[in-house]
């Protein structure tokens, strides 16, 4: 059995999710852009945006998963 997470380190987890999402959401739509200008097309900022939100809210689901089933 382990031993319950101290609150601090509760916090610490679900602070560094709300810095995530903005952060790979924003991350996406760069890399988009870069390759926007790159290929000289108009659509990849839009498609890597999507990918950037997606690979956030798979993160947020992960982790708020673990710590459900740690406290399970």
């Amino acid at each position: 059995m382990k031993p319950k997470s101290s609150v601090w380190v509760q916090v610490g987890r679900y602070t560094t999710l709300g810095f995530l999402l903005p952060a790979s959401t924003f991350a996406g739509y760069v890399v988009g852009y870069l390759l926007d200008k790159l290929f000289g097309t108009r659509f990849l900022y839009l498609v890597f945006l999507l990918l950037g939100i997606a690979g956030g809210f798979i993160e947020l689901i992960r982790t708020v998963g673990r710590d459900t089933n740690e406290q399970g």
